[in-house]
């Protein structure tokens, strides 16, 4: 028997799993391998959760103007999507709804189709959460102990930038990471991208960033 036998995880889009073992955990990832699945652990609690159509749609926003806008700055960026990132010596494992390398975009590209290992490996520089959907692990303390720098999280109406200090994120009016970049406008575009014609904001965005 799997550990995923007993669950049925089509049946509901949200499943919380208390005193799980780390092997355990890594068989679920095992089990999960490509299904559309998101596993976070913290200390023996485990979630797992079916993202929503709605999810999907405003990761796919994000994506397509931060391609855009590193295409047209010449950025050496190498986006992972929800690569899993875990410690086993923090207990603590997470899939982000995007994230991307900037500062070592390249190393990470050069280690060879290697599993990254955060004990030995850098943390991506930015991660993309999407705050529409109820989670029950707290999601900040996790990226905090494994050296997130940045996060932005979006909850379909608000951009929210974080970014790491003594241990805590804290809000913030700029990016770390992209500081050229103003955010309260970058907000703007992705909400435009929900109900305007896509095309024309992303040519929109193409010119915008040029001028930066």
């Amino acid at each position: 028997m799997t550990a995923l036998d007993s669950i049925r995880l089509a049946d509901q889009q949200h499943i919380v799993l208390a005193g799980v073992s780390w092997e355990t955990y890594e068989q679920i990832l095992r089990d999960l391998q490509d299904r559309p699945i998101r596993v976070t652990y913290d200390k023996g609690n485990l979630e797992m959760m079916a993202p929503l159509a709605s999810h999907e749609e405003w990761k796919s926003r994000y994506g397509r103007l931060i391609e855009v806008m590193c295409e047209e700055r010449d950025l050496d960026v190498e986006p992972l999507g929800s690569t899993t990132f875990r410690r086993e010596d923090l207990e603590k494992g997470i899939e982000p709804d995007e994230c991307y390398y900037v500062q070592y975009a390249e190393a990470i590209r050069a280690r060879r189709g290697r599993e990254i290992d955060l004990t030995v490996d850098p943390p991506p520089d930015l991660v993309i959460e999407i705050d529409i959907t109820r989670t029950s692990i707290p999601k900040e303390p996790i990226y905090a102990a494994l050296g997130i720098p940045e996060i932005w999280r979006l909850n379909g109406t608000r951009l929210t930038v974080l970014r790491l200090r003594d241990g805590k994120y804290h809000a913030a009016e700029t990016s770390g990471v992209f500081s050229f970049l103003p955010m309260e406008r970058f907000q703007q575009f992705i909400l435009r991208l929900a109900s305007e014609r896509q095309p024309q904001v992303l040519r929109e965005f193409r010119n915008w960033v040029k001028t930066l």
